[in-house]
Order: C-alpha cells, then sequence, then structure tokens
C-alpha cells in the first residue's frame, strides 16, 4: 500500500523562533510555504529534519518527572 499524500504536520500553534522555525511542527518557513508543492519525498525528509529539531529544542527534552 503507497502512501499518496502526507498529511502537513501542523498543530495549529503556529510561533517562530529567532531561526524562523516553528515551536509547534519543527518546520522551517521555507517548509511550511513550500509545503503543498514538495515531492512526498520531499516531505518525508522535512518530517525527519522535524522530528531531529525537535529532539534538540531544549524545552522539548525537559524531563518534568524528574524533580
Amino acid at each position: 500500500m503507497s502512501e499518496t499524500n502526507i498529511k502537513s504536520p501542523c498543530v495549529e500553534n503556529c510561533c517562530l523562533n529567532d531561526k524562523d522555525v516553528c515551536l509547534g511542527c519543527f518546520r522551517t518557513l521555507d517548509e511550511i510555504l513550500s509545503w503543498s508543492s514538495m515531492s512526498l519525498s520531499q516531505k518525508q525528509t522535512t518530517l525527519n529534519l522535524c522530528e531531529q529539531r525537535k529532539q534538540q529544542a531544549p524545552y522539548a527534552k525537559k524531563d518534568f518527572n524528574s524533580r
């Protein structure tokens, strides 16, 4: 079963940091603007980059259970 489209990772919590990366979905402004014209391969690559950015985000790594 092949995927014909990849849903936008937008979480409707749009706020760009000083590097123009959305704090909600971790896409860059350029990635957000070009999402609808990207190929499936480009979208998958973008999602992989978003996951890497999320893992590197200081607020995403906090462990609130270790107080």
